[in-house]
């Protein structure tokens, strides 16, 4: 092609009408610019051996991992070498457990061990894959329809792990764009489905009614302001029946209230209140007398009152199908062992059939707790019927670290006379920061005199520190 040619094909394509041309255009541009700039670039710089020995001394990278003390907790743990039961043997030492969340004691059941044993007979240690796929068993079915029934829900699911029930339920249905109310004090899992959900998340204060009441207001005059945008976005309210970071009970009566004038979806996870609150163990509804058609959604584990392994939604037919395709813990993981799905099943036939072990755990609980009371060194905080105590001293402390070794110092005096404790940890990436604590977990199998026992123990050791 002569320059005549070219620049005669220039201009007609310069001043072409069509939208086909300027794309044309463009791709000559391009072309022209790639053959007089770009391959004209300058070669890269060559630098000597000295030069790259300097970059090298000079170079001066970020530890991949923070530096760690010698001291942390992490780095010294305690050893188990038994059972998790009434006791343990941490460090050689036989102790009473007051660690586990083994509220209703049914680690030390035969009759789990059994059922998990003939499991393995049958089905094997594990599916190796997840539900959707072939990693479905005849006895998840079984299970998830025994949890139905004693939830008096529509339908089950069942998870493979219990922190990912409640983490991978959040984000399954609020997405981004969505607006998410969720009390403070909320444990771990939850704050990671928050985090997935991409959502906005608007934290009120813990427990506290008026708080959310004040951020409800807050959104509906937002949305008055852009109903566009309103109309397609959603609202849910998170919340715990039984905050393990708290020891306390949700307010969940008032909650609905709000739910119900604001048109929220209320989702609760029970994975502290489920076989605790309640004359049968059913949880928060059941304790307050609450329909449970009145909340969205409930998660919960099965590695604390059931002494099993896992976690499970309930609700109704369309709430749980959806997670069947949304809920990346049920459709990327590998489905509950057997094993562990025929110890849940035991365990719950046993709290049906034996409803006195959650009445006698409330008796425990408010002993326990009035006990704890009458001492003035200690401040608990907790609901009197939680199984979860946080025990901190009335003193007050300069630091967090300060209040921490103190209490780890009570912590090895109580493992010195027998009796298994442990200041209650956080991640540092946990939203909102705690105040140092023992937390006391209470079993069904503690004696009355066990009790006095421990309560002398704590006296001595907390009156040290006044």
């Amino acid at each position: 092609m002569n320059v005549d040619c070219f620049l005669h094909e220039f201009k007609r394509i310069f001043f072409g009408t069509s939208a086909t041309t300027y794309i044309q255009a463009a791709l000559v541009i391009s072309l022209i610019y790639y053959v007089l700039v770009k391959r004209r670039r300058p070669k890269p710089r060559q630098f000597t051996e000295r030069e790259k020995q300097r970059l090298i001394d000079e170079f001066n990278p970020e530890p991949l991992a923070p530096e760690v003390p010698p001291d942390h907790y992490a780095l010294n743990p305690r050893i188990v070498s038994s059972k998790y039961g009434k006791y343990i043997i941490v460090d050689g030492k036989r102790s009473l457990n007051l660690a586990s969340h083994n509220y209703l004691g049914l680690n030390d059941e035969k009759a789990l061990e059994e059922a998990s044993l003939s499991a393995v007979k049958k089905y094997g240690v594990g599916t190796c894959g997840p539900r959707g796929f072939y990693g479905t068993l005849d006895i998840h079915l079984k299970l998830e329809e025994s949890l139905a029934k004693f939830l008096d829900v529509e339908e089950t699911i069942i998870y493979s792990y219990g922190f990912s029930a409640v983490a991978s339920a959040i984000p399954a249905y609020s997405k981004v764009g969505d607006v998410i109310f969720c009390d403070e004090g909320v444990h771990f899992a939850i704050q990671k489905g928050l985090t997935a959900s991409r959502s906005v998340v608007k934290f009120f204060k813990h427990n506290d009614v008026q708080d959310l009441h004040r951020l409800l207001k807050e959104q509906e005059l937002a949305d008055l302001k852009n109903p566009k945008k309103a109309k397609v976005t959603r609202r849910f309210l998170v919340v715990e029946g039984l905050y393990i970071n708290h020891g306390d009970i949700c307010p969940l009566r008032e909650m609905i209230e709000l739910k119900n004038k604001y048109k929220v979806r209320l989702f609760v996870d029970e994975t502290y209140s489920f076989g605790v609150l309640g004359a049968s163990g059913k949880g928060i509804t059941e304790h307050l007398q609450i329909p449970i058609d009145e909340i969205d959604l409930i998660s919960s584990s099965m590695e604390n009152a059931l002494s099993a392994y896992g976690g499970f939604c309930a609700g109704s037919s369309f709430i749980v199908d959806h997670q069947r395709l949304s809920g990346l813990g049920y459709c990327f993981s590998a489905s509950l062992p057997a094993l562990q799905a025929a110890s849940a099943l035991v365990a719950l036939e046993i709290i049906e059939k034996q409803p006195e072990l959650i009445k006698n755990l409330q008796k425990i609980c408010l002993r326990f707790h009035s006990k704890l009371e009458e001492i003035d060194s200690i401040s608990v905080q907790g609901d009197p019927l939680s199984p979860i105590k946080h025990l901190r001293s009335s003193k007050k402390f300069d630091s967090f670290d300060v209040e921490t070794k103190n209490l780890e110092q009570i912590c090895d005096h109580a493992l010195e006379r027998g009796y298994a404790l442990t200041v209650a940890r956080y991640l540092k990436e946990e939203i909102r920061p705690i105040q140092p604590s023992i937390r006391l977990i209470v079993n069904v199998r503690l004696e009355p005199t066990e009790i006095d026992d421990i309560v002398t123990m704590l006296k001595e050791a907390f009156d040290k520190l006044s």
